[in-house]
């Protein structure tokens, strides 16, 4: 998407990426100080909506019409309905408190942090309390949540691709626990035994991307030339990386922050005896 301006859209499927896209990207930047609230729900829809023209009437707003989840054809028509959703009326009310809740047990730790996160999920989901965009929505929240619950290798592999290559299995999964909330009998196993596989899939290949062996993947060139540098002296100044690997100052506090970050270098010193070396 980089380099593809606005006004270069044609259609409605590159207007609503492009709003996924900048969306996504400033969670990964600045999930620390993005607070999980009614109100940033709001928001990220209002964000992810941006671009789209035809959904400039509801962006950032619950709700007003009925939205039962349907299946459709090859021509768009509805053939079935996967399940029903809660009626417009009762949006607010759910959602803020699904969200109260979902923040609460967060806070308190009383719940291992996954499954109030899937338990989030299949309801946020059950809700649909947006017009349109209640899939990417969800997704987004996904990321948000795990990174504040300390996954922190979210944006190197997408959850959003898991989910896209298992379509079936998550609809499937969807349909089976949702059918069941607020039955008295409520059972949402399916559905969390669909997340935490796509969980621990995601899991693995981060594991394996963010391996010694796996890491120029990650880097870009100059980033790597400092990374390959690293390699070769026991620790090194800022300005002994620069000068040795060839790229800017700027640019190596960019990529010691990121190799910081992957946890392939670490920092000695304070202020200008600061040295780094590979771990």
């Amino acid at each position: 998407m980089r380099g593809l301006s606005v006004q270069k859209f044609s259609g409605r499927d590159k207007q609503e990426v492009q709003g996924y896209y900048e969306l996504l990207e400033n969670i990964f930047d600045s999930w620390k100080r993005i607070s999980f609230s009614e109100n940033t729900i709001k928001h990220f829809h209002k964000e992810l909506l941006k671009y789209a023209e035809k959904d400039e009437r509801h962006r950032g707003e619950y709700k007003k019409k009925e939205n039962a989840v349907k299946m459709v054809d090859s021509t768009g028509s509805p053939i079935a309905t996967l399940f029903e959703t809660v009626p417009a009326y009762l949006t607010p009310k759910e959602m803020q408190e699904l969200t109260e809740w979902t923040a609460e047990a967060l806070a308190e730790h009383k719940y291992p942090p996954l499954l109030v996160i899937g338990n989030f999920l299949v309801e946020f989901l059950n809700i649909h309390p947006f017009e349109d965009g209640n899939g990417r929505i969800s997704r987004i929240l996904a990321n948000l949540l795990l990174l504040k619950a300390g996954y922190l290798y979210m944006p190197y592999v997408s959850h959003e691709k898991l989910i896209e290559d298992s379509k079936p299995e998550y609809y499937l999964a969807l349909r089976k626990s949702q059918k069941t909330i607020k039955t008295g009998g409520e059972d949402i196993t399916p559905w969390l035994d669909f997340f935490l596989t796509i969980f621990l899939k995601q899991s693995r290949m981060a594991i394996e991307l963010l391996s010694k062996e796996n890491i120029e993947q990650l880097l870009s060139l100059k980033q790597l030339a400092i990374w390959r540098y690293l390699q070769t002296v026991e620790e090194a100044t800022p300005g002994e990386i620069a000068r040795k690997a060839g790229v800017a100052r700027p640019t190596v506090n960019q990529a010691i922050n990121k190799l910081l970050k992957l946890k392939k270098v670490e920092r000695r010193g304070l202020g200008r005896s600061t040295r780094y070396k590979k771990v």
